[in-house]
């Protein structure tokens, strides 16, 4: 039996080509892989022996011969192959152990691998006669299977086949991607290679399965989540915290600052001088919804923090940079259950992807610009300057609602979200009833414009001093007006912000 060993990854080879030699195998391995096999004492034949040919160009080209290829490709049950391998006095292959250049680490041309992709394609390829490596956690299991059937089974093989083409396909992705770099127009094509990175609890709903995945190869955000306590999570645990922790960092504002997120949808959010004062006053935006939901914070948890998220309803997870261990040990104590979350600044994300029937939609993520810049006040009256304050805050709450949506928010705090409606009348009376009372002297801003001035009459008698929203409605002129009457400054951003 012959294998054909050539890997940058040198994890765990000489343990691997070592069991192989003592089983009676004969190897075969080119450049530092030959000499790290030699270096450990093992008998090895390089590649140029077999080919008859030197590496060469920099050694682009050295395992790309008949003498290789005819070896790894031959169908054993084909006699006329069996025949060709004989007139041309090539021996079999009967293992390729192959990972490639590590081309997300230091993407250039010269990390493009040629012929460890071909090796491995045609391995897995032949897959019925050959089996292929090409991951270090797969040594160790196929010597066990060796030493106990003597043979690699039908099912080992194919499953090493499967993972041989997974791994090239992942390795052609990130060169795509590295092509695609810096490009600003959506691309030709998207290539995603993916690879469970965690199992979930349960998906949207208990009996349905989930997973985590991420770009194989590459670190995920996820990965460096830490996760301090409660029960695992689930995927909506996952959709809702990332939701949260997107929005805390996208309020702009260097304060310290608290978000609840309740079903992809924030029902809290809040500023204030200290982080305790702002996860209270998020809290208090929406009692009832904040049950079971989200927190996000953007300052550590202490265990002052601590004792006053204990002591209102649950939240199912919270996450924040940090925790002390007194903040930890409370929350073990009293809320055993609540996943308690540390985290770094979420990455931006370069596509948006989301699947139809038979394909997929794609866009640009949307991103919240930079606040006043290129806005225009409409109206005779003009926000002031804690009405700029909290216009911009509701804005970008508001790009995190589902639209419909009416955001209201007074004092440097939401006090009014009114989420995922039909028309833009109802989001605003559900605004205006949970703000109660609250939005007096406060802002309103809306993810589209208003096509008819209820909605801004609306959120007028609410008390509302001040109104932002994308304007471009045929009846802008109507809504200008309303908000004249009122003496409701109205600023129109020229950019809508629905989100599905």
């Amino acid at each position: 039996m012959r294998a054909l060993l050539s890997v940058w990854d040198k994890t765990g080879l000489v343990e691997l080509a070592r069991g192989l030699h003592e089983l009676g195998w004969e190897l075969v391995a080119s450049g530092g892989t030959a000499t790290a096999l030699a270096d450990a004492g093992l008998p090895v034949t390089a590649v140029e022996d077999v080919t008859g040919s030197p590496e060469m160009l920099g050694g682009r080209v050295k395992t790309l011969h008949p003498a290789i290829h005819g070896g790894i490709l031959a169908d054993r049950s084909k006699p006329a192959h069996l025949a060709d391998l004989e007139a041309q006095g090539i021996a079999p292959v009967d293992l390729v152990v192959c990972n490639l250049y590590p081309f997300r680490s230091r993407p250039s041309i010269e990390m493009i691998d040629v012929g460890g992709p071909t090796m491995v394609r045609a391995a897995a390829k032949n897959h019925g006669s050959v089996g292929v490596l090409v991951d270090p956690a797969d040594y160790a299991p196929l010597l066990d299977e060796l030493r106990g059937e003597g043979r690699l089974s039908d099912g080992t093989r194919l499953r090493l086949a499967r993972a041989a083409f997974a791994h090239t396909a992942a390795y052609d992705a990130a060169i795509v991607g590295w092509f695609d770099e810096g490009a600003t127009d959506l691309p030709p094509t998207v290539h995603l290679a993916l690879e469970r990175a965690g199992d979930l609890r349960y998906g949207e709903n208990p009996h349905q399965e989930a997973a985590r995945y991420r770009v194989t190869g590459a670190p995920s955000f996820w990965d460096e989540v830490v996760q301090h306590g409660g029960m695992a999570l689930s995927y909506l645990n996952l959709v809702d915290a990332d939701a949260a922790w997107q929005l805390v960092h996208d309020l702009g504002s260097p304060a310290p600052a608290a978000v609840i997120v309740k079903h992809a949808n924030p029902c809290g959010v809040a500023l204030a001088d200290e982080v305790t004062a702002a996860y209270d006053r998020a809290f208090e935006c929406d009692p009832m919804s904040a049950f079971g939901g989200i927190v996000a914070l953007n300052r550590p948890v202490d265990e002052d923090l601590a004792a006053e998220m204990v002591a209102n309803p649950k939240a199912d997870v919270v996450i924040a940079p940090s925790w002390s261990e007194g903040a930890l040990a409370l929350f073990g104590a009293k809320r055993k259950n609540t996943r308690l979350l540390s985290a770094p600044p979420r990455p931006l994300d370069r596509l948006h992807l989301r699947p139809v029937a038979d394909g997929w939609l794609v866009q640009q993520p949307y991103r919240v610009g930079a606040e006043r810049e290129g806005w225009r006040v409409v109206s005779t009256a003009r926000p002031s300057d804690e009405q700029w304050t909290d216009l911009e805050l509701a804005w970008r709450v508001c790009a995190h609602v589902t639209s419909n949506a009416i955001v209201l928010a007074a004092n440097g705090m939401a006090v009014g979200i009114g989420a995922g409606q039909q028309n833009r009348v109802d989001p605003g009376e559900l605004a205006v009833r949970k703000a109660a009372g609250r939005a007096k002297g406060g802002a309103c801003a809306s993810d589209a414009f208003f096509p008819f001035r209820d909605g801004l009459d609306m959120v007028a008698a609410a008390g509302v001093a001040a109104v932002v929203e994308p304007g471009g409605s045929m009846r802008d002129d109507e809504v200008i007006a309303a908000a004249d009457e009122h003496g409701i400054a109205l600023v129109f951003t020229g950019e809508r912000q629905f989100r599905h």
